[in-house]
């Protein structure tokens, strides 16, 4: 007998659905942590640090640029 997650999952209520998405998405990014880099990603960090140590000044704190988000929604 063959159990279908999902349709158990929205059975439950909404707090123990968001647990279970919380959870899930903890395990995802425990396991995507783990895997190496593609080829193409590594070549696109490359790129990027490149970048970067070419003109150090040219970006803006993250905090900055999320505030500026914030203040836009």
């Amino acid at each position: 007998m063959e159990i279908d997650l999902l349709e158990e999952a929205k059975k439950r209520p909404f707090a123990e659905k968001m647990q279970l998405v919380e959870d899930l998405w903890d395990a995802i990014a425990e396991e995507a942590a783990q895997r190496p880099l593609s080829p193409a990603q590594k070549k696109l960090l490359d790129a990027r640090m490149k970048a970067h140590q070419a003109n150090p000044n040219r970006g803006r704190p993250a905090e900055e640029v999320l505030r500026e988000i914030e203040q836009r929604l």
